[in-house]
């Protein structure tokens, strides 16, 4: 998907010998001054920027493919707006399908054959890890990557690289944690994305319940990309006997499974990981009332919590979609992924000025420090030359059949 922008005739720069003797010498330090005010690399110029990206617009999880389309929103209205620092977004998002191979294939056309000058919140943990490798030998920057696994923080040994969200093991551990403070007793049933995505939670929970993990988790069940349903993976969860569940799954699965737990009348404290909370998208196809005490962990506002009604915050992201994205759904909390990704970038651009190369690209991407609006309060934005984990804090949250409330 290309951006609506159409992309502007590269500039040319004429470089003229002047040889009049009535005219005075420029200096040489002016003259280099002069030459070195403006730095590109492949992907930029003095009217262009060119991002890259992949999410999956098809496939198992087309629901993730609204974010994309929200960076393209985003990033038309900066362009609108005049562009960053004159320069339009021309933002090239492929569909991967949420195949890794296709992942691959996608981001080589991206790199070699469109030019773009970084690639910017592709999707999915073995999709990022199978061009991980890739982008740090081209050194090419993979920026915010939409993932929370911990790989992405690893500046030593892939200084190309950097998460944007909370990391899974994060989130993991929180669950868990609460699960220790609050039910010490549990039973725990886990049901998981069979992949790297659901490892990397599945460690955080093993990381959080320590010594106590084997005693606590009585049944794992796990599913396949592929698969059509988790039917069976919730009726054996909910045979095992427990009484607590750990839903690490993406959204068609995690309504399915909310879905399922209802209609064989399991009532189990439910934890669902935060890249299936969204109520649009995963709550409301299960239904409402069968999502009822919820919980997961959240580090963005909710557009449909009533306590962020009326503030700035809210009306600027709504009047955002309003007039870039109007057919997108404003209370989807992907939506609010996309839009505070591409905040993020924005900024980076923006302090990147006029030396548009990968390398000074990367060092503004580690001297970050944002209050992003739709961030919940309380929750910033940070990076450093040792530190490519952006965001680090959590909320965990419960839906109380119509918005997420805080669990204190």
């Amino acid at each position: 998907m290309r951006n609506p922008f159409a992309r502007g005739p590269r500039a040319l720069i004429a470089c003229l010998a002047l040889v009049l003797p009535a005219v005075t010498p420029v200096p040489a330090q002016a003259q280099t001054q002069t030459q070195t005010q403006k730095k590109y690399d492949t992907g930029a110029s003095d009217t262009e920027i060119r991002i890259g990206n992949f999410v999956p617009y098809s496939g198992p999880v087309s629901a993730y493919g609204t974010i994309g389309k929200t960076h393209a929103a985003y990033f038309a209205k900066i362009n609108a707006e005049g562009g960053i620092n004159g320069r339009k977004i021309t933002y090239l998002s492929a569909d991967d399908a949420y195949n890794p191979a296709q992942s691959v294939e996608q981001t080589r056309k991206l790199v070699e054959r469109d030019g773009v000058l970084l690639m910017f919140g592709a999707l999915g943990t073995s999709h990022n890890q199978a061009v991980h490798r890739y982008m740090n030998q081209r050194k090419v920057p993979q920026l915010f990557v939409s993932t929370g696994a911990t790989r992405w923080g690893d500046p030593k040994n892939f200084p190309w690289t950097m998460g944007w969200q909370p990391t899974y093991q994060l989130e993991g551990r929180t669950f868990a944690q609460h699960i220790l403070a609050t039910r010490p007793q549990a039973k725990v049933a886990v049901l998981m994305q069979n992949d790297d995505f659901g490892k990397d939670y599945l460690k955080g929970v093993l990381d959080g319940f320590g010594e106590q993990a084997k005693q606590r988790i009585v049944v794992q069940q796990t599913y396949e990309v592929g698969d059509p349903t988790v039917d069976s993976q919730m009726v054996a969860l909910k045979g095992s006997g427990a009484d607590t569940f750990i839903n690490i799954s993406t959204p068609k699965f995690a309504a399915q499974s909310i879905r399922k737990a209802a209609d064989i009348g399991w009532k189990p404290a439910h934890y669902l990981v935060s890249v299936s909370l969204s109520i649009s998208s995963v709550l409301k196809p299960a239904g409402l009332d069968n999502a009822r005490g919820v919980m997961t962990a959240s580090y963005l506002r909710e557009p449909s919590d009533p306590t962020n009604q009326g503030t700035p915050e809210l009306a600027g992201y709504l009047a955002f979609m309003k007039q870039f994205y109007p057919a997108g759904d404003p209370n989807d909390s992907l939506n609010v992924i996309g839009y505070s990704q591409a905040q993020t970038l924005v900024q980076v651009l923006r302090q990147a000025g006029d030396e548009l190369t990968r390398a000074n690209i990367m060092k503004q991407a580690a001297s970050l420090k944002m209050d992003l609006p739709m961030l919940y309060p309380g929750i910033s934005l940070q990076t450093g030359a040792d530190d490519f984990f952006p965001i680090k804090k959590m909320q965990l949250v419960r839906f109380d059949g119509s918005r997420y409330a805080p669990v204190q």
